[in-house]
């Protein structure tokens, strides 16, 4: 090969190097947000007075609660795909939705209440609410570990919970337009059941596909 062909052949193959993790992330989630939102609205679709709940500060402190889990989660993974990279300070961030949560909890208690506490905990769609979150979850969890697999984490079962918990944080976004019951109570207890449950499956997959 001449020195004119390798020159063209090399610049061929950097016109073709992989796009950062961060773009792939995004396109990731551009996908499948839209899917499992056409999931909740196909399945079980919006609160019928989904216009008035939104004048209810409870209602709208969940979509605040599971943005400030996800959001944290996006970034953090990003910057733990790159070999080098260590958690350091960046851990206190998934502190932040827990924070408002508790918070939540507190203004609740100091609000008086006609329900028991008991019942505002267990709701009216429990079990619905964890299953629902965690099947929502699915879609956008398989897209992200495959961007994922873009980057070079030196943690892969680390980052692979940071996927199940933007995944499930956004699938809790989601449901939150479904979801009756609106107490932080409700919220600390089957939300984060669901949570978990993605965290989980998120490292046990992220192990095995995230590893380089």
């Amino acid at each position: 090969m001449d020195t004119d062909r390798l020159i063209l052949a090399l610049a061929a193959d950097n016109d073709h190097r992989p796009q950062p993790v961060r773009s792939q992330l995004a396109m990731a989630l551009l996908v499948t947000l839209p899917v499992a939102a056409a999931m909740m609205l196909v399945t079980i679709g919006l609160r019928p007075d989904f216009m008035a709940a939104m004048r209810n500060p409870f209602f709208d402190l969940k979509f605040v609660i599971a943005l400030a889990l996800a959001i944290p989660a996006i970034v953090i993974s990003v910057h733990l795909s790159r070999p080098d990279a260590s958690i350091g300070r960046w851990v206190w961030m998934l502190l932040l939705s827990p924070f408002i949560l508790i918070a939540a909890i507190i203004a609740e208690m100091m609000v008086p209440q006609r329900t028991p506490m008991m019942m505002r905990m267990v709701g009216k769609s429990a079990g619905l609410c964890t299953m629902a979150i965690s099947l929502f979850s699915l879609p956008i969890l398989g897209a992200v570990l495959l961007a994922l697999r873009h980057g070079a984490p030196s943690r892969p079962a680390f980052v692979g919970a940071l996927a199940g918990l933007m995944s499930s944080g956004l699938a809790a976004t989601i449901y939150a337009a479904h979801c009756a019951d609106d107490s932080p109570l409700f919220v600390a207890v089957w939300y984060t059941l669901a949570t978990l449950l993605v965290t989980g499956l998120g490292a046990v997959l992220g192990a095995r596909m995230l590893r380089y």
